[in-house]
């Protein structure tokens, strides 16, 4: 599988969110691969995105969110999980970042079983903290440059056409509610 290049995640937040479904997110640690298909993401920009960590402005803990795309933004939440996002955006934004919501595990089921303590495939990365939980993915993979082969990145993987892709409002948040930057595949996946 290729990885996906820089160029990729230098476009507008909401189409490489869409973009990002069926392509494999890949975390190597200790000598193991473990990875998953991305089924679901959720596109936060900058100025026009009240839900967006950006929309304050830079912070030492968004900082990611306004660096070079291609680069891993993770962050900590409700004072016990991590979430993965991949940072992209187009010229027009100073900010911008795709929150890896769900995957289809592929490989390295033991190693996720084990992390998540469960032996339910649908459980192992069905959330944002679920998946970094299954890939042990914290906050040293912040920054982490998700274009090429190292410790985290993401290859190209299965094509998701237009008409497989839902979109709805985001979940968890309470401002830009009317934003539908929430995608999720309709296609399956699992074979």
């Amino acid at each position: 599988m290729k990885v996906l290049a820089r160029s990729f995640y230098a476009r507008d937040t909401v189409d490489v969110a869409k973009d990002l479904l069926g392509k494999i997110l890949v975390r190597k640690i200790n000598g193991n691969t473990i990875s998953g298909i991305i089924i679901e993401t959720e596109a936060y920009r900058y100025k026009d995105d009240p839900a967006s960590h950006t929309f304050g402005g830079l912070t030492g803990r968004n900082k990611a969110m306004f660096g070079p795309v291609g680069q891993a933004y993770v962050y900590f939440t409700y004072g016990m999980h991590y979430c993965v996002n991949a940072v992209a955006k187009s010229p027009d934004f100073e900010a911008g970042a795709v929150l890896l919501r769900s995957l289809v595990p592929k490989q390295g089921l033991d190693l996720m079983s084990r992390q998540r303590k469960t032996d339910d495939v649908s459980n192992l990365t069905n959330g944002p903290a679920k998946l970094t939980q299954a890939l042990m993915i914290t906050k040293k993979e912040y920054g982490e440059d998700l274009t090429k082969k190292s410790s985290l990145y993401i290859t190209d993987g299965f094509e998701i056409k237009k008409s497989d892709i839902l979109s709805g409002p985001r979940i968890g948040i309470k401002k830009a509610t009317d934003k539908m930057w929430n995608f999720k595949t309709t296609k399956n996946v699992f074979d």
